[in-house]
């Protein structure tokens, strides 16, 4: 099959069309941008589907210190504060470019904006657009705004595939669409493609996003961080419809309680209950879960009749499953629902590759350190969006020498989910993890369907036998304490590929790392 070859003339290519890659494209204008999008914009991503808001200290009663020790005591150890303090010192701002931009953030009567609580947050500082329709509401007025950028240029359909590299750098993107493949010379390009719910039976996110951006960095050769912390949402619908329908967490801010099948809150006696940091309330509910019991979500007594106007979305997804949350008990279990790790990168967005940047999801700058304050994700693609098109807008624009490359297949994730989902769950231990490294090890060595995703699982795999204690959403039935000292982790794709290939000749290669 021929390969389309496209010249850019030096501008820069971002790869995907979620809240981080819009907001990178407009901050960037008026500079010419390339925007490589899989689906239509504002379809099948995670940004559009999120409920939750964005944090910010915008309350009387708060400020940024206070946010960004919460952010820290979630993080159990693991946040770079260097990285952290820019961030949430910076989401007010954020907030007001978003507003600007159009974003009809809910307000009080008065016109303040409404500020919710959610887990580990010790003030209401969560900022929603549409009640529990935020990234919907949020995408919506960022579509509209790059509709309106004649120097952005917006190819939907089309899904890179690699990234084409020369002496060392970015020399252009090996993409796939409907007339078939394409590569794209750019000496920079942006990944802002998402995270890894398709790795997974049970998950919150698109199917469809399966660790593309990761499996792009890997084989260019990038530094990866914080691969092993994963975190799953302990409130998402338990029913036979995938991916799952989350329930936000500003449910229980609101006053929610979980309890079982005989009306017990068995969280009471953990700190915090309910709002607890995710990873406790996770691991709380799968135990009760594993022990044989059924758990639910509460809010009869504390929202009742008001629960339809405050989520909509939440509510319509209940109907459908045939309850009504006015009289009805919600059913619920944990499910995959975010990546605190991913490609290294600086405030600036700046991977180890010349040329490479990554923001949102796909890019682990160290503020969620081993488990995501809630909110926070939406808030550090909105702040570090304008860094990136900052650092992006100040690398001299280079020529590269349009080239023909192969193609390669769509990664399909469907033969990864059952290890992912086994052996990099909420509950982890060696025997599983080596099992699992030795699975993926041959299919992430093809170049299958099945291959990328298996490499990414591979990566997580490795990343996660390496972290021999629990922290924050890592947790080990082998290795149940924390480590004396908190170190952020770092591989690569060979690292991965050689410690399963010495694992598959050693069993015993865990005792010695």
């Amino acid at each position: 099959m021929s390969m389309d070859v496209r010249d850019l003339g030096g501008r820069p290519v971002i790869i995907g069309g979620g809240i981080a890659g819009l907001m990178t494209a407009l901050h960037l204008a008026p500079e010419p941008v390339l925007l490589l999008s899989r689906s239509p914009l504002g379809a099948d991503s995670s940004s559009a589907w999120a409920q939750g808001g964005l944090a910010a200290s915008l309350g009387d009663d708060d400020d940024p210190a206070l946010h960004l020790a919460d952010t820290l005591a979630a993080g159990d150890g693991l946040c770079d504060a260097q990285a952290a303090g820019p961030i949430v010192y910076g989401a007010p701002a954020a907030i007001e470019y978003l507003a600007c931009l159009g974003v009809r953030f809910d307000r009080t009567p008065t016109g303040a904006l409404r500020l919710g609580l959610e887990a580990a947050h010790s003030r209401r500082r969560i900022v929603h657009a549409g009640g529990d329709g935020s990234g919907r509401e949020i995408m919506r007025a960022l579509v509209a705004a790059m509709r309106s950028m004649p120097t952005i240029e917006v190819v939907e359909g089309f899904e890179a595939r690699r990234l084409a590299m020369e002496g060392g750098r970015i020399a252009g993107v090996v993409a796939s669409g409907p007339t078939g493949p394409v590569f794209v010379a750019t000496a920079r390009v942006v990944l802002a493609t998402g995270g890894i719910g398709g790795l997974f039976h049970d998950s919150t996110n698109p199917l469809g996003s399966c660790g593309q951006g990761l499996a792009l960095a890997a084989h260019a050769g990038a530094v990866l961080a914080d691969m092993e912390f994963i975190q799953f949402h302990p409130t998402a619908l338990d029913g036979s419809n995938r991916p799952m329908t989350l329930i936000s967490e500003a449910v229980r801010g609101e006053g929610a309680v979980i309890v079982d099948e005989t009306g017990r809150r068995f969280l009471d006696g953990v700190p915090g209950a309910e709002l607890a940091p995710r990873d406790i309330v996770a691991r709380a509910v799968w135990k009760h879960l594993a022990d044989g019991h059924r758990v639910f979500l509460d809010v009869r007594e504390k929202q009742g009749a008001t629960f339809g106007r405050q989520f909509p979305t939440i509510a319509s997804a209940c109907g459908r499953a045939g309850i009504d949350p006015t009289c009805d008990l919600i059913p619920i279990r944990p499910a995959q629902h975010y990546h605190m790790g991913g490609v290294a990168v600086d405030l600036g967005g700046r991977t180890s590759v010349p040329g490479l940047w990554a923001c949102g999801e796909v890019a682990s700058t160290g503020l969620h350190g081993a488990n995501r304050l809630a909110s926070n994700s939406l808030t550090e693609a909105v702040v570090c969006a304008r860094w990136v098109a900052e650092s992006v807008a100040g690398t001299p624009a280079r020529r590269t020498k349009p080239a023909f490359a192969e193609d390669y297949p769509s990664p399909d994730p469907l033969s990864v989910r059952p290890f992912s989902s086994r052996a990099l769950g909420i509950v982890r231990d060696g025997e599983g993890l080596q099992a699992a490294a030795r699975a993926l090890l041959p299919l992430a060595e093809g170049t299958h369907a099945v291959s990328d995703p298996a490499a990414v699982g591979l990566m997580i795999a490795i990343a996660v036998l390496q972290r021999q204690e629990s922290r924050g959403a890592h947790y080990r039935t082998d290795f149940p304490h924390q480590a004396p000292d908190a170190r952020r982790s770092k591989i690569t794709l060979d690292d991965a590929l050689g410690a399963a290939r010495e694992l598959a000749n050693s069993p015993a290669l865990e005792r010695a790392m």
